[in-house]
């Protein structure tokens, strides 16, 4: 009985011990992760571009004979400028389009052209818009009274996406940092991944690492990629014609491309307003400019994404929205390359079982083919 009591209490004292050393380990854990949240975003993200950029940084590294800290830099370079130069221009046509704006209310120079005929005949809401026109046409503050609750709704959720973006211009740009370390150093951080992935996934963790690779280039390429181009040429195009904050159209061209929507629900409604705006051929240069633009992704988008991965467009849009949700504009990217790899990892995992368990039809046609051969 000594014995056995014996036994129990070091049972007892080594489960004690056990439990003492997991919650330390859990706790300095869950520290390290509440120090490093704020700088979880930036560093998933500089790790996409890193990994976008990379076939970019060795060419230009064998270019410089083999010098990658200066290659680094470079890319590093190139790509603040890349971002820096176009959200510079384009929040500066918000700024100055909403002071316009404002001015012209205040002076009294905004004048509503009266509503075209037909318009109260289209069904179930033409008498609403027939009526709301006409009144903003006589009188523009009485009919900006009444919409003044969606209006400020609409003036909210604006400010919040304005702020949004400045936070991932931000975070952007520590991103790019990120990257360019990650560039510098890529041989080490290859085999820092790699240790990585086969002490979590054993012999399958090159595989995997390789997936991931491939994965985050094909999206990162061929759709968001092709998101950024369409969204800054189309940025560009309507800030040389005059439109009224450009950036802001532009920054939701982006949503909607990057979503596969297409920037088209943004663009018609602005070539109606330089339709009305602009002369004749300013207005055909500017239709000529949209539908390239608007079309680049059907050109592009083979091109980019024809050699990577195949992703369902279901999993891209589910993706870019979450990430929307949670994390704001940098999560728009984020969000779709995440759980992209995630879906490919999952099929990855799917096939490996049906491999290591092979079905039963395959058994069962093996036996009679073998009872064939016998006399």
């Amino acid at each position: 009985m000594a014995a056995e009591s014996l036994e129990d209490q070091r049972f007892t004292d080594r489960a004690i011990e056990a439990f003492i050393r997991i919650a330390l380990i859990a706790i300095l854990a869950a520290w390290c992760f509440e120090i490093m949240r704020p700088f979880i975003v930036p560093i998933i993200w500089g790790i996409i571009i890193a990994i976008g950029l990379y076939p970019g940084h060795r060419r230009l590294t064998r270019f410089l004979q083999g010098r990658r800290v200066v290659s680094a830099v470079v890319v590093s370079v190139l790509m603040l400028i890349v971002l820096l130069v176009p959200a510079v221009l384009l929040s500066g046509s918000v700024v100055g389009g909403a002071q316009d704006l404002v001015r012209a209310f205040d002076e009294g120079a905004i004048r509503v052209p009266p509503p075209p005929e037909g318009v109260a005949n289209v069904p179930l809401i033409g008498g609403t818009i027939d009526a709301f026109w006409r009144q903003a046409s006589s009188n523009l503050e009485a009919a900006l009274t009444q919409i003044a609750p969606y209006l400020k709704a609409s003036l909210k959720w604006l400010a919040g996406v304005a702020a949004g973006a400045g936070l991932g211009v931000l975070q952007f740009v520590f991103a790019i940092a990120i990257s360019g370390a990650l560039l510098a150093k890529s041989d080490g951080a290859k085999l820092a991944v790699g240790s990585i992935a086969r002490r979590l996934a054993g012999d399958r963790g090159l595989e995997f690492t390789q997936l991931a690779e491939a994965t985050i280039r094909s999206v990162t390429r061929g759709i968001l990629g092709v998101a950024l181009i369409q969204a800054i040429l189309a940025g560009l195009g309507w800030l040389v014609v005059g439109v009224p904050a450009a950036g802001l159209w532009a920054l939701l061209a982006l949503l909607l491309s990057t979503v596969q929507v297409g920037i088209f629900p943004v663009a018609i409604p602005i070539l109606f307003y330089v339709f009305t705006e602009a002369d004749t051929v300013t207005f055909v240069i500017f239709l000529i400019w949209s539908l390239f633009v608007g079309s680049l992704d059907n050109i592009l988008k083979p091109i980019l994404l024809g050699r990577g991965v195949q992703v369902p467009m279901a999993v891209i849009f589910i993706g870019a929205i979450g990430g929307f949700i949670s994390s704001g504009i940098i999560g728009l990217f984020v969000g779709a390359v995440v759980l992209v790899l995630g879906y490919k990892l999952f099929l990855a995992w799917l096939q490996g079982a049906d491999s290591a368990n092979p079905g039963s039809d395959g058994a069962t046609d093996s036996g009679p083919a073998n009872a064939s051969r016998k006399p």
